[in-house]
Formats: C-alpha cells, sequence, structure tokens
C-alpha cells in the first residue's frame, strides 16, 4: 500500500487480489458498490453458458471513482457466475498507470479501470472505464463475438 500523491489516502499498488479490498480503507466504497449492483439475470443466465472460458485481468486504481464503482459491480457478475479467482489477475495502478512492481505499459492502459477479456491466452476485448450498455452485456458480447477463439 501506498500513499496517494493528490489526495494523501492509502491507494493499492500492484498485483493483488480481492481481499485487498477488505481493509477498511478500501471495503467501505466495495462493499458498499457490490451491495447496490443488480446485474440482469437475463444477461447473467447467457454468461453462465459461456462455460467461463475466458479469463481476465483487471488493471485499476483504488483512486479512481470509476474504479471504485466499477470493479466491485464486476466481481458482481463473476460471483454469479461462480467464476474462479484464479483466472482473475487484478492489478492495482497510480495516477501516472504505473503498477510500481508490474510493468503494465505493454496492456496499453489510458484510463482506469480496464477490463481485458482472454481466451486461449489471446485478448479478445476490453471494457475501458465505463460500459457501454452494462458490465454483464459488454461482457456477453465480447465472449458471443469471439467463439471461434
Amino acid at each position: 500500500m501506498l500513499t496517494d500523491e493528490k489526495s494523501g489516502d492509502p491507494i493499492l499498488i500492484g498485483i493483488c487480489n480481492r481481499e485487498a479490498f477488505s481493509d477498511s480503507n478500501f471495503a467501505w466504497w466495495f462493499n458498499s458498490e457490490y451491495k447496490l449492483y443488480s446485474p440482469k439475470q437475463v444477461i447473467v443466465d447467457s454468461l453462465v453458458k459461456q462455460n467461463n472460458n475466458f479469463n481476465t485481468t483487471i488493471v485499476m486504481g483504488t483512486w479512481c471513482s470509476d474504479s471504485r464503482r466499477e470493479v466491485p459491480n464486476f466481481y458482481k457478475i463473476l460471483d454469479k457466475l461462480n467464476y474462479p479467482d484464479n483466472k482473475i489477475t487484478l492489478i492495482n495502478v497510480d495516477r501516472k498507470k504505473n503498477g510500481i512492481e508490474i510493468d503494465v505499459s505493454k496492456l496499453n492502459i489510458e484510463l482506469v479501470p480496464t477490463f481485458i477479456v482472454y481466451r486461449n491466452n489471446t485478448e479478445i476485448g476490453r471494457i475501458i472505464e465505463t460500459p457501454n450498455e452494462s458490465l454483464e452485456r459488454d461482457l456477453l458480447k465480447i465472449l458471443e463475438n469471439n467463439l471461434s477463439n
């Protein structure tokens, strides 16, 4: 954990897992957003048919309001899919999009959060900053548009 240069608040940096959000510095927003989000069940049902046949990298900033909203919502969707934690890579960056001990430059991150979806180790799509329709709808479109991979 580091201190954000702008706000003076603690921020997460580098690779971590969901457990990091149980820290009181982050739990207040993570748990609140998670509880409030209700993904559309009909879309979740369609996502279930994808058999969790994808991996996800999430690049976020705990200092970023979009990340604070979208990442808990994304986890709620994944939980409804019984998506395995070992298929998620969670990378926290600072305001300059640096992960300190992890080099994220190859991921071409411009805005956070960025959800990168992979199938067979190949990137098949991204949701950047805010979804076009909804997180679950955008994820389903990515997966359905790449069934052949």
